[in-house]
This record gives C-alpha cells, sequence and structure tokens, in this order.
C-alpha cells in the first residue's frame, strides 16, 4: 500500500520437505464449493475461486433493472474507506467495516443484527496504514468467519455467534507489517498476505490450517530460494519465449547487498484458485524504495504473477511485469481464471489487469505469456512488452532511474495508483468479455534519498497527479475487453476513477459504482447503454455483489469514500502533494460526495 506522508516469525519449512509434502486432495474446500454451488448466497469476495465476479442471477435483468428500487440500507458506523464486499450465506449476512474492524452478522429475514465482533486494536496502527484503514473482506468456511484485522491478527469467529474461536499474528504493526487484504480459503488452509511496501517489509504470503491457525508453511516474495519456496530447477518462468527454469538465486542476484531484507512485495490483493492445477495465483507489490537509483536490478520477484501449489506453498511459475519498478506499479490486482480463445485456441488462461497498464494474459497451466497489451491508450512509460523477453519496453523519457534523485519526470501514464489498482475487473462467459474499472490519471514523479528506519516510511518520491491529457477530460473509463486478441471493446467515460469492483450477471447486467457516489447498471453487450443509476449516500469503492432471498434477487454495494483515490476526504488531508498526489488529483470530489460508511441493497418491485 502507499504512503501519505512521504511520498515472531514462525521456523520456515525446508524446501525439500515442501516438495515432498501429501498429495493433493480432492476438493478445493467442500463447504465453500457447496456455498458457492448455490447462486443465491456470494459466498467468496469474488463470487467464486477463478475470481470472475459472475453471478448467475437473471432475475434482475436488462429488461427490468429500470425498474429497481432500494429495498433497505445500513449505516456501518465508521467514516474511512470501504472496500470489498459482505458476503452473503444461507439468508445470513456478514458485513465487515475499515478500522476498527468491525464485523456484523445480519439476518436477512428481519435486517437484525444477530451478533457484531469489534476488536480492541491499538489506535498506533493507523499511522502506519497506507492510502486509508480499508480492509478488504471476510472469508467464511468450516463455521467460521476469517478476519485479517489491520493489526495483523488473523481471526477466526463462530458463525453462529461471532465468539473468538482462534487467533493468530501475521506480522508486526510496529515495523509497517499491516494488514487490508481479505482472507481467502483454499482447501484446508486460510491463505494471507501482507501489506507495507512503503515502510520495507518484506512481503510474504503465509497459508494457516483453517481449523486450528496454525502455520502451515510461509513463502517470501524476495529473497533466498528456500524462504521464497522456490525450486531453482523446477520453478519457470517465461523467457527467450520459451519456459526455462528461473535458477538458483534468481532473486538475491537481483538486488544489491541486502536490500532484500527490505525489498517489499507485498501482498495485500486478491488471490484465486484452481482445483483442477492445485495452484494458487496472485501478484506481489512494489519494491522499497520508491526511489529507483537505491535499488539498482531487477528486484526479482517483487511486481511479479506467482503460481503456488497450494498444499506446499512451493512455486510453479512466475512472471516478472516490471521489472526494477520505477514508477510504484504494484502488481497485486486480482488474476481472473477463465477459460477463453486466444487467438482462436482453446486456452486455460489467467488475465491480469496490471497497474501498470498492460492487461496480461497467461496460460494459467504453464505460466507461458500469451498476450499484453495496453488497456489505456494514453500509457507511455513503455511502448510494449516484448513478447519474447516478457519485458517492457521502457521510454527513457518517462524512466524516473535515468532521469536520477531530485529530477522531477513528468506526464508519466499511468499515475503510480496504475491504469487500475485493486478494484477487481468481471468475466462474463456470455460475452467472453472482462469488464474493467480504469483509472485514466497521468502523474509528475520526482525520486529522492531515503534512509531505512525500522517502523518509519521508507518512500523516497514526491508525487503529482492529473487527468491523463488528450482524452475525454475525465478521470475513469468503464472498458470491456478482449482477452484474447488484449483489445477494449468498447469505453465508457467517466468523470472520477471507476474504483469499485464490477459485477456481471446472468441477466445481462454489468454494474459498478463510481467515486462521486453513483451505483450504475450497464447492459453487458452495450457498456455505454447505462440501464439503471441510484446516487447512495457516499463514494463508492466497495465491490458490488448480489443474491437471493426468499424468491427475490437483490444487488447491493458498499458507499463510503476513502481509500487511495479519496485519502484527502477521509484522512483530512490538504495539499496537492499528499496521499502521494492523490489529493491534488481528486480535490474535485468533496463538491459532490461526503464521508460515511453505509449499504445499500437494491431490487425490483413487489
Amino acid at each position: 500500500m502507499k504512503s501519505l506522508w512521504h511520498s515472531k516469525r514462525l521456523p520456515l519449512r525446508p524446501l525439500a520437505a515442501a516438495v515432498l509434502a501429501l498429495p493433493a486432495l480432492a476438493l478445493a474446500n467442500a463447504d465453500v464449493e457447496k456455498n458457492i454451488a448455490n447462486p443465491g448466497n456470494w459466498a467468496m469476495q469474488a463470487g467464486d475461486m477463478f475470481n470472475q465476479r459472475y453471478s448467475k442471477l437473471d432475475q434482475i435483468n436488462t429488461g427490468n433493472a429500470g425498474k429497481m428500487q432500494v429495498a433497505w440500507t445500513m449505516s456501518t458506523g465508521v467514516l474511512r474507506g470501504h472496500e470489498g464486499s459482505p458476503l452473503v450465506v444461507d439468508g445470513m449476512m456478514y458485513l465487515h467495516t475499515p478500522f476498527p474492524n468491525k464485523v456484523f452478522a445480519v439476518d436477512l429475514d428481519t435486517q437484525k443484527i444477530v451478533w457484531k465482533y469489534e476488536p480492541k486494536q491499538d489506535p498506533a496502527v493507523i499511522p502506519q496504514m497506507c492510502c486509508d484503514t480499508v480492509n478488504r473482506g471476510l472469508a467464511l468456511a468450516d463455521g467460521k468467519v476469517f478476519l485479517q484485522q489491520a493489526d495483523s491478527n488473523l481471526v477466526a469467529l463462530d458463525a453462529k455467534t461471532g465468539k473468538l474461536v482462534w487467533s493468530v499474528k501475521n506480522g508486526d504493526p510496529k515495523l509497517g507489517a499491516v494488514n487490508t487484504n481479505a482472507p481467502h480459503v483454499f482447501k484446508d488452509k486460510v491463505i494471507t498476505g501482507i501489506s507495507g511496501g512503503e515502510w520495507g517489509v518484506r512481503g510474504f504470503i503465509n497459508a494457516y490450517d483453517i481449523k486450528t491457525g496454525k502455520q502451515v508453511w510461509k513463502a517470501y516474495s524476495v529473497g533466498p530460494d528456500a524462504e521464497m519456496l522456490m525450486d531453482p530447477e523446477k520453478t519457470m518462468v517465461w523467457t527467450d519465449g520459451a519456459m526455462k527454469p528461473v535458477g538458483k538465486d534468481s532473486s538475491l542476484k537481483t538486488w544489491k547487498g541486502d536490500q532484500w531484507k527490505i525489498g517489499g512485495g507485498t501482498t495485500w490483493g486478491w488471490y484465486s484458485y484452481d482445483k483442477a492445477t492445485n495452484l494458487m495465483y496472485y501478484g506481489t507489490g512494489n519494491p522499497s524504495t520508491w526511489n529507483p537509483s537505491q535499488r539498482p536490478g531487477d528486484n526479482k520477484w517483487s511486481m511479479t504473477i506467482f503460481a503456488r501449489d497450494v498444499d506446499t506453498g512451493v512455486a510453479k511459475w512466475v512472471y516478472q511485469m516490471t521489472p526494477f519498478d520505477e514508477w510504484d506499479f504494484d502488481g497485486v490486482n486480482e488474476m481472473i481464471l477463465a477459460d477463453i480463445n486466444v487467438k482462436g485456441k482453446p486456452t486455460k488462461a489467467l488475465v491480469h489487469f496490471d497497474r501498470n497498464g498492460f492487461a496480461y494474459t497467461m496460460d494459467r497451466v504453464t505460466g507461458a505469456l500469451l498476450v499484453a497489451e495496453k488497456y489505456d491508450p494514453t500509457v507511455n512509460w513503455a511502448t510494449h512488452v516484448d513478447m519474447k523477453t516478457g519485458r517492457p519496453a521502457v521510454v527513457k523519457k518517462f524512466s524516473t532511474a535515468a532521469a536520477g534523485p531530485d529530477v522531477n519526470v513528468k506526464g508519466i501514464c499511468p499515475a503510480a495508483l496504475g491504469t487500475k489498482d485493486q478494484q477487481p475487473a468481471s468475466f462474463d462467459p456470455n460475452t467472453k468479455l472482462f469488464y474493467v474499472p480504469t483509472n485514466h490519471v497521468c502523474m509528475d514523479y520526482e525520486p529522492f534519498k531515503v534512509e531505512y528506519v525500522a517502523g518509519q516510511p521508507f518512500v523516497g518520491a514526491t508525487l503529482s497527479m492529473f487527468p491523463s491529457p488528450g482524452s475525454h477530460g475525465g478521470m475513469g473509463n468503464f472498458i470491456s475487453w478482449d482477452a484474447g486478441t488484449g483489445k477494449i471493446v468498447q469505453s465508457k467515460p467517466e468523470k472520477f476513477s471507476v474504483w469499485s469492483g464490477v459485477l456481471n450477471t446472468a441477466g445481462g447486467l454489468s454494474c459498478y459504482g463510481g467515486l462521486e457516489g453513483h451505483f450504475k447498471c450497464v447492459d453487458a453487450k452495450d457498456i455505454k447503454k447505462e440501464l439503471y443509476k441510484f446516487k447512495t449516500p457516499s463514494g463508492i469503492i466497495g465491490n458490488v455483489f448480489t443474491y437471493m432471498h426468499k424468491g427475490k434477487q437483490y444487488l447491493g454495494v458498499f458507499s463510503g469514500i476513502g481509500g487511495w483515490a479519496g485519502i484527502g476526504m477521509a484522512a483530512g488531508l490538504e495539499k496537492d502533494s499528499d496521499g502521494l498526489g492523490a489529493v491534488g488529483g481528486y480535490k474535485e470530489l468533496n463538491q459532490f460526495t461526503e464521508l460515511g460508511g453505509s449499504l445499500t441493497i437494491f431490487t425490483l418491485p413487489n
């Protein structure tokens, strides 16, 4: 995550032991699979393990969506940015909030709060959280609700009573190792990551036993092979037009000295899982510091797509999108798994819309690079991705490293918050298209030297942001994308960045929210055709979801302005350079919305 102000670790399981672990179980997780098989539930943050954010419900459709009305609302009592979405299983809704990370269980028959959990967290964790005190949601399985608290404690709550079942400390917030990500349940494990790349936190993924909270494996993003759970001869990478072994010390060789120990590569995004391959997929964030002159080299494996065996944590393949990142283009955005035609060939694909402005289509089984194209034509920091090497062709004019420290490099597109940040895209199996919420924002970027001090921001750059020039003048687009060819199908301009997660349904809808607070549904076959629009109480950075209750379909979304784009309002910041330039870039937001966390639920009239 990003900084606002500047610009008990368990023993590691040896790699050999991990490689020799027991064969994969047959099920992804029987309880979760049962719940997501019922389209009336919304049992995972993305609706399923493939991160498709698609629902088979069709009661609300292109023919009647314009008749929707508000069914009910609920205040969360928290003013900061509301990301993620509630979960719904068997008539019960489970809601989360930003810090202090309240959890509510709500009976959908009565909208009565059945139980509430509010952890007692040290408020000292707040200034250690970059870009607002957001939380991206809960996981539900095995009769437990899983919450990753800001203070890094991962907790399991009894789903019926809200009582604490177990708790485990995932990181040290005094060192900047805090948490904003949603935990994910794959098989018998709860998977969680870590935030704090702007504090010099060394990123990792942790897997905990779903019943006891005991750590099963831990895999770092950067550093020695054994600590990354990376087999030099068996972990593969795309290079010279083919998949080849990464080789010994693949990460260490790309860092100066022991800089990898404070190297970033944090893992605060979304994770997906394919039980056919028994692999989980996720991305790693930026290297520390933001001043590239202080960390020469490719800084592997920050900015990387990882495919890991869920049972052992061992990496099967990796792909680094932005070697030697000079712009803070975190690679944590979701990996959408879909079976599509890629250049006419049926493919088990992984599709990733990176912060750097390129959309990648990979073979999710082998890791081969198939497509890499800009999903915003104004992206200028690189001309293209070399399909043989997989490396971007950087434009020297926009290289912050080439310019050197204390030089303000102007007009870089996209800005550090990317053509898309963590706000998840969707995939519609009917149109075979991806629906992507995007930022249409550029930046000026001036690196400066910074010293590492444990527990303090370790950024080293001053930024200013502004709408991409030479376009519609707004800061966002909602697009539909063909991942097989790497082309935009349609683009719908928006005044502000589209910072909400998208939902597509069998009813032909594609729904999302705007920073100014409008909830919108458009026709998935023609996204310029707006079918429904409603102004919610605050700006929307949450993710649209849907469920069925007593024969009626409902759509819902959190509103509550905040996150990186809304940090000026959420944290009361006023200088244009605050929030790493976001305050200046989004200074008009306060003319359209105000703080306040709430849930709005829509349905058709009786």
